[in-house]
Parts: C-alpha cells; structure tokens; sequence
C-alpha cells in the first residue's frame, strides 16, 4: 500500500433502508429522533452505508422500544445535536467526557497526563490509536500534537465507531488541536497495510478482560466493544508502524501483559490502570 493510504472501512456495503415492521431481524439499526428534517435523516441514512446497517426512518408514532423489540438489538440514533447508542438495558449518548477535564489540564500548563508522560508526544507528530473507544486518549492526543499533526483513530465495532465518528464531528474543533480521523477498521488488518513508519506512536487501549461495577453508560460501552484479544503478532505489526513507540493500556487486574509478554511502567500501589511502552522501528 502506499504510505498516502488509508486502511479500508471494515464493511463496504452499500446503504439500505428498511421500513419499520420489517420481520427481519439486525444487531444494529440507525435511525433518528422522531422530530427529524431532511438534513438530519440524510446524514443518518449515509452513516448506515458507511458500516453496511440497516436505516429506518422514524416518526412520532414509532418509539425506540418498539424498534429494539421488532427490529434491532442495538440502535444508534441522530439528533439535531447529539449521537446515542442504544439498546434494551440502556444508553449512551457522545460526550467528550473526561477527555475535556484532561485538555483543560494540559491547557492549564499542567503536564501530568499519564498519555503525556508516557508516549511524549510532540507537536507535528502523527499518532494511530488502534482502539478508539469513546475517543478520550485520540482527543488528548490531538491536542498534544497540535493542529500540524495528525490523529488517526480505528474502531472495529460498528456501533461504537458511529457513535463516536459523528460524535466528535459534532464538536467545535480546539484551536490548538488536530481534527481526529476516525476510521471502521479491524487494527490487525489495517496496520499491515500501513508502511514501516508510517505513525510516529500506536496507541493501544483494548477492553479490560475482567469485568467491573461501573456506570450505565459505560456499561453500555462494553455490550457493544469488540473484545478481540491483542496478540504478539499484532503488538510485532504496530512496532513496525511506529517510528518513535507503542503505548499500551490495560487493568492491573488483567492478564494481558503477561500473556504478550510486555512489563508495564511502574505505578502507584493504588493504580487500577497499568501504562507500557515498547520502542518502534526507528525508521522515518
């Protein structure tokens, strides 16, 4: 591939619109608050083709929960101004979340942001997070390297990468920070597609292994995470892709580094999260 290429999305298929009472059943259906506009339905329909899920257009006579009873599993719903994800045990409307406490600290000249400490990242550097989740560490990192790097983020789940895509295009951009291009992408797949170098740090942050009481809303986060384990050959892949380093996180609790081998930077006794870095390829 050459080095101006990006890894295909994880689906290609066309957008399809399903009307409401189909018998058919999906995990995943888009649809729209039901005071919609043109604009807004739209942007819905074009973001189920994106992923290659069902769109349904919706009115006031059609509720959410009639739709996860006859339809789907899982819907993401646009409004006017907000993205959510949803199911029968709850929701989880986009929110920049603590990625914005952590800009604000940075913004404040506060140096102490474990992504900071821990990858380096400079101004003009260009980073890969390989497992976008709800954005926090691709927003920080955007703000770090500033408007003349580059963030590029890769989520495998089609739910989470819409929810989060649209999420963050629906936010003003930092002044001091780069847009992050979100991607639909298994990261085992689009990083042996990228050249040697080709990111100057990879980002890892897989789902924790080991379940914990957290809050509707992360909880809703996990039902729909691709839980793919990350493996040698794929930490060997992002090494390769890396100039600068890999950063990896995971739960004190899991087994994860152990399993590839990897031993985390030192941390508080009380520390839940575990940070590691690994060197890259060197190569420019």
């Amino acid at each position: 591939m050459p080095a101006s290429s990006e890894p295909s999305s994880a689906s290609s298929s066309g957008p399809s619109s399903e009307p409401p009472g189909s018998s058919l059943r999906h995990a995943l259906v888009v649809t729209t608050s039901d005071r919609v506009d043109g604009v807004l339905a739209q942007r819905a329909r074009e973001a189920a083709g994106s992923v290659g899920v069902p769109y349904v257009e919706r009115h006031h006579k059609l509720p959410l929960k009639k739709l996860l009873t006859d339809m789907a599993d899982a819907l993401v719903v646009f409004e006017s101004t907000a993205v959510s994800l949803v199911d029968a045990q709850g929701s989880l409307r986009f929110s920049p979340g603590l990625a914005h406490l952590r800009v604000k600290q940075l913004d404040a000249g506060v140096p102490e942001d474990m992504l900071l400490r821990i990858a380096g990242l400079r101004e003009g550097e260009r980073v890969l997070d390989c497992t976008l989740g709800l954005g926090a560490d691709a927003q920080v990192a955007a703000r770090l390297v500033g408007p003349s790097g580059r963030v590029t983020a890769l989520e495998k789940s089609p739910a989470l990468y819409l929810l989060v895509h649209h999420g963050l295009a629906g936010l003003p951009r930092h002044p001091a920070a780069c847009a992050v291009d979100v991607v639909h992408a298994d990261a085992a797949e689009a990083l042996r597609a990228f050249p040697d170098g080709a990111f100057d740090v990879v980002l890892f942050d897989p789902m924790f292994e080991r379940e914990r009481k957290s809050s509707v809303a992360f909880e809703t986060l996990r039902r729909h995470a691709d839980y793919s384990p990350l493996t040698r050959a794929t930490v060997e892949e992002a090494r390769r892709v890396a100039r600068r380093a890999v950063v990896l996180k995971g739960s004190r609790y899991s087994q994860d580094f152990k399993k590839l081998g990897i031993t985390p930077e030192p941390a508080r006794p009380n520390a839940t999260v575990l940070w590691a870095r690994l060197p890259g390829s060197g190569l420019a």
